[in-house]
């Protein structure tokens, strides 16, 4: 069969004015998101007294959300306001890179974090001389640019399929869809895939795990207000790291099973695009008291 070189976003069907209602939402949603990362960033852009490792990787986190929802909203906005639900397949491919390298992004920088808050914790009088801007610059780097050249090489290898469908049950493009759309074996993409999901994923959620369980011990062996002010910076990258992950595990299991109510269908797949980016603001807003008050500041 011809290869398919347009795509259909098939749960976008049969809305009628609702798809007005949802576009409202969105959007109001988006600009929420936009917002709330915006500031995060320009607070710690533009405050000298914040050029430090941990809120320099808060900034980054912002930073990844706004490239992230950038490759979802714009496009699920079009879709919800006009009547055509189509997509080119290159298109589509940059939307799946855009989308898995947040995914992937987001877990390298959640474990800088946790390694940052370990060196603090652990070897507190040697924290600068371990965690210089040069070596926060490198790990920055290879936490992004190993994910992007991994997932870019999975994205080459499922452009190489030829098509036999075009029907996209699913509110963004993904490499799984796009595999069972194919006429051909997907077993190297698949395989690869899994090794990337590894690397990119698994490992960082591992390390993450691993460091707050050392941070953990650490604490329990030191003075009350030892543990306290560690308790305190530590708190917040918990938070963010059960939140995303809980929202990528949702998102890989529908991914997987589609034999979900629509609806519910939609919120898994949705939110690790919508409640990492909306809540990590708030969640390093609220708990440290120096981004607080340049916030305050700022408006």
């Amino acid at each position: 069969m011809e290869n398919q070189t347009i795509l259909f976003f098939s749960m976008f069907e049969n809305l009628g004015y609702l798809q007005y209602l949802y576009f409202i939402l969105a959007l109001i949603l988006y600009c929420t998101i936009l917002f709330f990362n915006i500031i995060i960033v320009l607070v710690i852009f533009l405050e000298p007294t914040l050029h430090q490792p941990m809120y320099i990787l808060i900034a980054c986190l912002s930073v990844n959300s706004l490239y992230g929802t950038a490759g979802f909203f714009p496009r699920l906005l079009t879709d919800l306001l006009l009547d055509s639900h189509t997509i080119s397949r290159p298109a589509c491919h940059v939307q799946t890179f855009v989308i898995y390298t947040y995914a992937s992004y987001e877990f390298t920088i959640l474990m800088l974090m946790s390694y940052d808050r370990f060196v603090a914790i652990s070897k507190p009088l040697q924290y600068y001389s371990i965690i210089t801007p040069k070596v926060l610059t490198v790990m920055i780097a290879i936490s992004w640019i190993y994910p992007m050249f991994s997932i870019g090489v999975g994205i080459i290898l499922i452009n190489r399929l030829q098509l036999c469908g075009n029907n996209i049950k699913k509110l963004y493009c993904n490499n799984w869809i796009i595999a069972k759309l194919s006429c051909q074996s997907a077993l190297i993409d698949n395989i690869y895939g899994f090794v990337v999901l590894i690397t990119t994923v698994l490992i960082p959620l591992t390390f993450i795990m691993y460091t707050y369980i050392k941070i953990l011990i650490i604490c329990q062996k030191s003075s009350k207000e030892l543990r306290k002010k560690a308790y305190h910076t530590c708190l917040p990258h918990l938070v963010t790291f059960v939140n995303y992950s809980i929202t990528i595990f949702c998102e890989m299991t529908f991914t997987r099973f589609e034999n979900l109510h629509p609806a519910i269908a939609i919120i898994l797949s949705l939110e690790f695009l919508i409640i990492p980016p909306l809540l990590n603001p708030l969640v390093y807003g609220l708990n440290f008291p120096d981004i607080q008050r340049k916030i305050r500041h700022l408006l």
